[in-house]
């Protein structure tokens, strides 16, 4: 039996606003950890605003075609670790298969190890988008 239904009220309330309190505490810890790591990322990247002076040569922001033997083609950005973005077709500078096509050629073979294993392509287009 409850004896004063007031009293229980105020402390369920007291302690859904303890819970509120404890918990907001640690999403602005959250908050305050990710404005640090992005005030250190921004401090170490450099914004690449010109195209290389070679396009036939795969840098940094590179759109890149391979073709494998059966003629299957895929198509990938090259783009700094911050900028992937749950895009597909985008593929980190610091990946396996950004690394074996950087300073590449049109018309070069790779080799990539991927999940279904070796594979061989061939570097068909190597294109870069004018700068905003």
């Amino acid at each position: 039996m409850i004896r004063d239904p007031i009293h229980l009220n105020n402390e369920i309330v007291c302690f859904y606003m303890g819970f509120l309190y404890i918990y907001g505490k640690k999403q602005l810890r959250e908050i305050d950890r990710r404005v640090r790591y992005l005030e250190k990322r921004l401090d170490q990247c450099t914004v690449v605003d010109r195209l290389p002076l070679d396009r036939s040569i795969v840098f940094f922001g590179a759109w890149v075609t391979l073709e494998d033997e059966e003629g299957n083609q895929e198509r990938f950005r090259i783009v700094g670790p911050d900028e992937i973005d749950h895009n597909d077709d985008y593929i980190s500078m610091d990946s396996p298969v950004a690394k074996s096509l950087l300073k590449r050629r049109e018309g070069d073979e790779v080799l990539l190890r991927r999940a279904g294993g070796e594979k061989t392509y061939f570097i068909e287009l190597i294109e870069y988008v004018e700068p905003v």
